[in-house]
């Protein structure tokens, strides 16, 4: 018997397109390219095991790393042995309570990065106006052109102490700094930036040559304490110079567009946090190992607080702890100098390509993005000029550098939290209540530190009593906006938010920028932005009429 029944052709589903996401640069897409290993694009599969996951992780590494290492550049290096000189061990408590600053700042930026494929100024420019995204592109360019020249100042001094020729030093060491970004290929510049990271481990042979007493070092990291017989006035402004040369505005826009670049997405993200660790673990160990050793190779002697930089250490541990220690921290301070150079000049690059619309990457070559490698090769080779420069005020400078990023480090961070509380741009990614409750409180001692530095600057005998009221002030301050907000949202009726809702999360991608909602601003925001628009315009001009006045000598 003939079978009658026919079947129907079968037609395949056609493909479900993927959704369109906000990267700006298409060398933003495709396979990681890490330093240390390679993940395909359609390399979706589970890690299952110890040896997958390591493997993953040794391909992720980078950003978090170069950043955090990057942070320990020659302000540090002056900052941290300053701070051992003059109070021994007694301030290792600051880094303990830096850890989770530095790891919620950069946990936010690296979320925002891997989620929106956009960078932090375009970011800004975009969800808060033409205004504040000029702000912010101007005012990272201007402090970070100071701070590549601290960068080479820190190179000059090493150079000197090692008895190298100054002119040709620099300039070899920015054509150096130039030819490893430009080469056209990201893992080639990642594995030279790695290569250099692993240059600050030398501080450790240091501290083993001097052998500070680690007990004490241990009591003192998480014992807080104020040194004895010292003005609380000095003790503070040391505290806030700590702070502001580990917490800096470029780590934001550096780590975010590093991130976006690497190719980094939110599937990756745990891989990326354990990437920030291991860079704050550096970082912390460094900062940790330059004080106690300045500590204990200077303790009871004359010159102890009286070398005021990394030259002067260099020779005082030689002095005192013999020429190893000295060479091996002029080489350390060498090294640190050209990862800060670097990875500034690339935050600022990476920013101005992010607003301007220009080829923003390290894939592609020099013929391929003109004007990013312009604006970078521009940025170190005129900071290089500058230093070489007969009669520059290079000591105004660095103090300029460090006073400025401490005045608009919270701006940044009023910008970076409200950001992360924005559902149209980190959807099942946005924060939670309590870290906006840590970071709230984070950006208040910000401000508040920002201000009594401003005032140090303004008013250099500022006494201690001035100091606390400006703590008090800034406090009550803190506690009125509080007041407001929580009886405007009572008269409102509106209910504080609930948990988030973090369903399929790790697949989640900002979608195009001409897609997103206007931002609804409320009138609180408004009038919190225009505050700060007023408090940063006043303290920059004090801030710079100052400097101004200084270097007239007046």
């Amino acid at each position: 018997m003939t079978d009658l029944t026919t079947t129907a052709p079968t037609e395949s589903a056609p493909p479900v397109p993927a959704p369109r996401t906000a990267v700006l640069d298409d060398a933003h897409t495709g396979d990681i390219r890490g330093a240390l290993g390679t993940i395909k694009s359609d390399d979706t599969a589970p890690r299952r095991g110890l040896p997958a996951k390591f493997k993953t992780l040794l391909a992720i590494v980078g950003p978090g790393l170069i950043v955090m290492v990057g942070d320990n550049d020659a302000g540090a290096f002056g900052t941290y042995s300053q701070a051992g000189q003059n109070y021994g061990t007694s301030l290792l408590w600051t880094l303990l309570l830096l850890i989770p600053v530095l790891y919620v700042n950069q946990e936010m930026v690296l979320r925002l990065g891997a989620v929106t494929g956009v960078g932090h100024a375009r970011l800004i420019l975009e969800r808060f106006g033409k205004f504040w995204g000029a702000f912010s592109v101007i005012d990272l360019f201007l402090l970070n052109a100071l701070t590549i020249v601290t960068e080479f100042i820190g190179i000059t001094l090493a150079v000197g102490y090692l008895g190298l020729p100054k002119v040709p030093s620099v300039l070899l060491a920015a054509a150096i700094v130039v030819a490893a970004a430009s080469t056209g290929s990201f893992r080639r510049f990642e594995r030279t930036a790695i290569l250099l990271c692993a240059g600050s481990l030398l501080l450790i042979p240091i501290y083993l040559i001097v052998h500070p007493p680690a007990g004490r070092m241990a009591h003192d990291f998480v014992v807080p304490g104020m040194p004895h017989h010292a003005q609380l006035a000095d003790v503070m402004l040391l505290i806030i110079a700590i702070v502001g040369t580990t917490v800096a505005p470029w780590q934001l826009f550096f780590q975010q567009s590093y991130v976006i670049d690497k190719r980094i997405t939110p599937r990756f993200m745990r891989y990326e946090k354990a990437d920030l660790w291991l860079g704050i673990g550096i970082v912390v160990l460094g900062a940790a190992a330059m004080t106690g050793f300045c500590a204990a190779a200077f303790a009871g002697h004359a010159e102890s607080g009286g070398f005021t930089d990394a030259a002067g250490v260099a020779a005082g541990l030689e002095k005192y702890a013999g020429r190893t220690a000295g060479v091996l921290f002029a080489i350390a301070l060498l090294d640190a100098s050209v990862v800060g150079a670097c990875a500034v000049s690339l935050s600022t690059a990476y920013a101005i390509g992010d607003v301007m619309g220009l080829k923003h990457s390290l894939h592609r070559g020099i013929r391929g993005a003109k004007g990013f490698y312009a604006v970078f090769a521009g940025l170190i080779l005129t900071a290089a000029v500058v230093v070489v420069v007969p009669g520059s005020p290079l000591g105004l400078l660095t103090e300029g550098v460090q006073t400025l990023a401490g005045v608009l480090l919270p701006s940044a961070s009023v910008f970076l939290l409200l950001l992360c509380n924005d559902k149209s741009v980190l959807g099942p990614w946005v924060n939670g209540r309590a870290m906006n409750i840590f970071t709230s409180v984070v950006v208040a001692v910000l401000v508040t530190l920002s201000v009594i530095l401003t005032a140090a600057v303004v008013f250099p005998g500022i006494t201690s009593g001035a100091i606390l009221d400006i703590m008090g002030i800034c406090g009550v301050a803190g506690i009125l906006a509080l007041g407001y907000a929580e009886t405007r949202r009572r008269r409102k009726g509106w209910a504080l938010a609930g948990p988030v809702d973090r369903a399929g999360k790790e697949n989640w991608r900002m979608p195009p920028l001409d897609e997103l909602p206007e931002p609804i601003v409320s009138t609180g925001r408004k009038i919190g932005l225009t505050a700060l628009r007023g408090y940063l315009l006043a303290a920059t001009i004090l801030v710079v009429v100052r400097i101004a006045q200084l270097a007239l000598g007046h």
